[in-house]
Protein backbone atom coordinates (compact mmCIF):
# COMPACT_ATOMS: atom_id res chain seq x y z
CA UNK A 1 0.00 0.00 0.00
CA UNK A 2 1.86 3.43 -0.76
CA UNK A 3 0.82 6.53 1.59
CA UNK A 4 -0.84 8.05 -1.59
CA UNK A 5 -3.76 5.13 -0.97
CA UNK A 6 -3.06 5.47 2.53
CA UNK A 7 -3.78 9.28 2.26
CA UNK A 8 -6.83 8.67 0.27
CA UNK A 9 -8.29 6.14 3.02
CA UNK A 10 -7.93 8.77 5.71
CA UNK A 11 -9.43 11.47 3.68
CA UNK A 12 -12.89 9.29 3.45
CA UNK A 13 -13.24 9.45 7.37
CA UNK A 14 -12.44 13.48 6.75
CA UNK A 15 -15.76 15.39 7.67
CA UNK A 16 -17.64 16.87 4.65
CA UNK A 17 -17.26 20.07 3.18
CA UNK A 18 -19.49 22.83 4.64
CA UNK A 19 -22.96 23.36 2.81
CA UNK A 20 -23.03 19.17 1.94
CA UNK A 21 -24.57 16.60 3.43
CA UNK A 22 -22.84 12.73 3.67
CA UNK A 23 -25.56 10.18 1.84
CA UNK A 24 -26.77 8.24 4.28
CA UNK A 25 -26.93 4.85 2.41
CA UNK A 26 -22.50 5.41 1.70
CA UNK A 27 -22.31 5.95 5.40
CA UNK A 28 -24.11 2.89 6.02
CA UNK A 29 -22.11 1.25 3.85
CA UNK A 30 -18.86 2.40 4.71
CA UNK A 31 -19.90 0.90 8.49
CA UNK A 32 -21.03 -2.04 6.99
CA UNK A 33 -18.13 -2.91 5.14
CA UNK A 34 -15.67 -1.71 8.25
CA UNK A 35 -17.43 -4.55 10.31
CA UNK A 36 -17.21 -7.23 7.75
CA UNK A 37 -13.18 -6.01 7.50
CA UNK A 38 -12.52 -6.45 11.20
CA UNK A 39 -14.71 -9.60 11.63
CA UNK A 40 -12.89 -11.09 9.03
CA UNK A 41 -9.16 -9.92 10.62
CA UNK A 42 -10.39 -11.04 13.74
CA UNK A 43 -10.79 -14.97 12.44
CA UNK A 44 -7.51 -14.78 10.55
CA UNK A 45 -5.51 -13.23 13.96
CA UNK A 46 -7.63 -15.16 16.17
CA UNK A 47 -9.75 -17.83 15.07
CA UNK A 48 -8.26 -20.15 12.65
CA UNK A 49 -4.70 -20.45 14.48
CA UNK A 50 -5.69 -21.60 17.56
CA UNK A 51 -8.34 -23.85 15.54
CA UNK A 52 -4.85 -25.22 13.74
CA UNK A 53 -3.24 -25.70 16.98
CA UNK A 54 -6.29 -27.55 18.50
CA UNK A 55 -6.30 -29.78 16.03
CA UNK A 56 -2.82 -30.51 16.48
CA UNK A 57 -2.77 -31.24 20.21
CA UNK A 58 -5.95 -33.38 19.32
CA UNK A 59 -3.62 -35.77 16.70
CA UNK A 60 -0.46 -35.31 19.40
CA UNK A 61 -3.04 -36.81 22.20
CA UNK A 62 -4.37 -39.26 20.11
CA UNK A 63 -1.16 -41.10 19.14
CA UNK A 64 0.51 -41.03 22.49
CA UNK A 65 1.48 -44.69 24.27
CA UNK A 66 3.89 -45.89 26.24
CA UNK A 67 7.63 -45.24 25.60
CA UNK A 68 7.29 -41.91 24.08
CA UNK A 69 9.07 -39.15 25.53
CA UNK A 70 7.28 -36.11 26.22
CA UNK A 71 7.80 -32.56 27.39
CA UNK A 72 4.85 -30.92 29.71
CA UNK A 73 3.57 -26.88 29.56
CA UNK A 74 5.21 -26.93 32.77
CA UNK A 75 8.76 -27.89 31.59
CA UNK A 76 8.72 -31.52 33.05
CA UNK A 77 10.26 -34.00 30.74
CA UNK A 78 9.01 -37.53 30.73
CA UNK A 79 8.64 -41.06 29.59
CA UNK A 80 5.39 -42.22 29.21
CA UNK A 81 4.64 -45.75 31.17
CA UNK A 82 1.00 -45.40 30.73
CA UNK A 83 -2.16 -43.52 28.98
CA UNK A 84 -5.74 -43.25 30.40
CA UNK A 85 -8.58 -41.56 29.02
CA UNK A 86 -8.14 -38.04 30.67
CA UNK A 87 -4.17 -38.31 32.40
CA UNK A 88 -0.68 -40.17 31.33
CA UNK A 89 1.36 -41.90 34.37
CA UNK A 90 5.07 -40.54 33.69
CA UNK A 91 8.30 -41.15 34.91
CA UNK A 92 10.66 -38.50 35.19
CA UNK A 93 14.13 -38.96 36.62
CA UNK A 94 13.33 -41.00 40.11
CA UNK A 95 10.04 -40.15 40.26
CA UNK A 96 6.58 -41.87 39.05
CA UNK A 97 4.06 -38.70 37.79
CA UNK A 98 0.37 -38.64 36.36
CA UNK A 99 -0.31 -35.44 34.92
CA UNK A 100 -3.75 -34.38 32.60
CA UNK A 101 -3.13 -35.07 28.54
CA UNK A 102 -3.91 -31.47 28.26
CA UNK A 103 -0.55 -30.27 29.97
CA UNK A 104 1.40 -32.48 27.04
CA UNK A 105 2.81 -29.82 24.35
CA UNK A 106 5.04 -31.76 22.47
CA UNK A 107 6.27 -35.26 22.01
CA UNK A 108 10.18 -35.26 21.91
CA UNK A 109 10.27 -38.76 20.68
CA UNK A 110 8.12 -41.33 20.16
CA UNK A 111 8.74 -45.08 21.33
CA UNK A 112 9.64 -46.86 18.22
CA UNK A 113 12.40 -43.95 17.06
CA UNK A 114 15.80 -45.10 18.25
CA UNK A 115 14.81 -48.84 17.56
CA UNK A 116 14.00 -47.85 13.79
CA UNK A 117 17.75 -45.71 13.64
CA UNK A 118 20.96 -47.94 12.46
Amino acid sequence: MTIHSLFVFLALGAPAQPGTTPNPQGEMFKLIGMVAIMGVMMYLVIIRPQRTRQKQLNALMGNLKPGDKILTGSGIVGVVIGVKEKTVSIRSADSKLEVLKSTISEITEKAGAEAAQP
